[in-house]
């Protein structure tokens, strides 16, 4: 290889000069020239722009792609500049196995049933097997493709140009401010090199460092003096070269900085882009699970609760109520009222200011929400209050004994968290 030895020398010479003005400037012997208050005010907003850009940049990843192993897989797919293979979405994936499960259970089960036909000639309803899953493996699948369209457009909409900004445009912009700082180190290199010039001018013209009584020490001083007078006429000139690169070198930068402005325009409508893309995306979660929860209703009202009824009879274990009723309440922020037990027995046999705690069984618990009395044999509660709960023979399974210092009335069990 052919080194050139003079131009790694000049270059190693520069560093080097450049080094010890860094550090003389940070150890307050140097001056040090300040760039003017308009270049620093951008310098500043470029790097919140930078800082915040970046955070909001790699956030966007994390809510797109919370697997941080995929990411790493599509970061190095980018930057060997490969295509991305394409991957299922875990919606996708959640109704194949549905579907599959289907297909596996066969007929005969109530969890894989669906009525679907409806005979309205002679009223009768025709369950086919294995729909149940499939229907809703299928809405599944449809969540799916809705999260991945809205992957896609956000990524080509609001990351793309968020990473182009970051690879791109900040790249020059930080290579533009490492040759303006290197610009303003050379100027102050040379303004203190012109300044000890012209001392070393001054004190060889007023004090000759040679004795006045021989003729040849006046021919010595005057030559000493004419060398500085040189040197510093050579220092005017590298002056003067350094503080036309130097301003040439602010104004580029300066240039580069005011566009950030329009940077911040572009990533507006970007976010604007992304916003819309949210909103198409969940409209359309919540327009295929509307449609679910209508299709489930409409077509299983009446066979859900006897294919209940039937695996209760014949299998020993009591039923619970159906989660769909409380899950076609958005919004709610406590669980549905339990029903008031209604068996005759039970009321007439179970008073509450009778009733004694068991020797054992008696456990502690949370209260979730709010819940107020329905009469005088419930007891009111407040969320987080900590309160002792035991059943008694006879009772719904949908309500405990509660008590709280020498309060006591029946609670719901949906209100609670048991801790012990």
């Amino acid at each position: 290889m052919d080194f050139n030895v003079k131009k790694l020398a000049s270059d190693a010479g520069v560093f080097f000069t450049r080094a010890v003005q860094y550090t003389e400037e940070k150890l307050g012997q140097a001056e040090k020239t300040e760039l003017d208050a308009h270049l620093e005010n951008l310098i500043a907003r470029a790097d919140c722009t930078k800082n915040w850009t970046d955070k909001i940049f790699r956030q966007t990843e994390v809510l797109l792609q919370p697997n941080p192993s995929a990411r790493i897989e599509e970061f190095f797919y980018e930057k060997l500049d490969r295509k991305i293979p394409s991957r299922i979405t875990n919606a996708e994936l959640l109704g194949q196995y549905m579907q599959d499960a289907a297909k596996d259970f066969g007929p005969g089960t109530p969890y894989g049933m669906l009525c679907l036909m409806h005979d309205l000639a002679y009223g009768t309803i025709e369950c086919l097997p294995g729909s149940t899953l499939i229907t809703v493996g299928d809405f599944q699948k449809r969540l799916g493709g809705a999260e991945r369209e809205f992957l896609q457009t956000s990524a080509i909409n609001f990351l793309t140009p968020l990473r182009n900004f970051l690879e791109g445009d900040w790249k020059t912009i930080s290579k533009e401010r490492r040759l303006l700082e290197n610009r303003r180190l050379d100027l102050d290199v040379c303004k203190a090199r012109l300044k000890k010039a012209k001392l070393a001018e001054a004190k060889a013209a007023a004090a000759p460092d040679f004795q006045e009584t021989r003729p040849r020490n006046y021919v010595l001083s005057a030559s000493a003096s004419a060398l500085w007078s040189e040197e510093v006429d050579k220092a005017e000139h590298e002056l003067r070269v350094a503080q036309t690169e130097f301003d040439r070198q602010a104004e580029v930068t300066r240039l580069l900085l005011e566009g950030i402005s329009s940077t911040h325009v572009n990533h507006l409508r970007c976010l604007h882009e992304f916003v819309e893309a949210q909103a198409a995306y969940y409209t359309q979660c919540h327009k295929h699970m509307q449609d679910l929860q209508k299709e489930l209703s409409s077509a299983n009202g009446d066979t859900f609760p006897n294919a209940f009824a039937v695996n209760a009879s014949t299998s020993g274990v009591s039923t619970a109520p159906s989660p769909l009723s409380s899950a076609t309440l958005p919004g709610a922020s406590s669980p549905s009222r339990p029903p008031n037990p209604s068996n005759a027995l039970e009321a007439s046999t179970l008073k509450i200011e009778e009733v004694k705690p068991p020797a054992t069984g008696t456990r502690k618990a949370k209260v979730l929400y709010d819940y107020d009395a329905a009469d005088t044999s419930e007891l009111s509660l407040l969320a987080d209050e900590l309160i002792t709960v035991y059943t008694v023979p006879g009772m719904d399974p949908d309500w405990l004994i509660g008590e709280r210092g020498n309060q006591k009335g029946k609670v719901p069990v949906t209100y609670l968290e048991l801790l012990s």
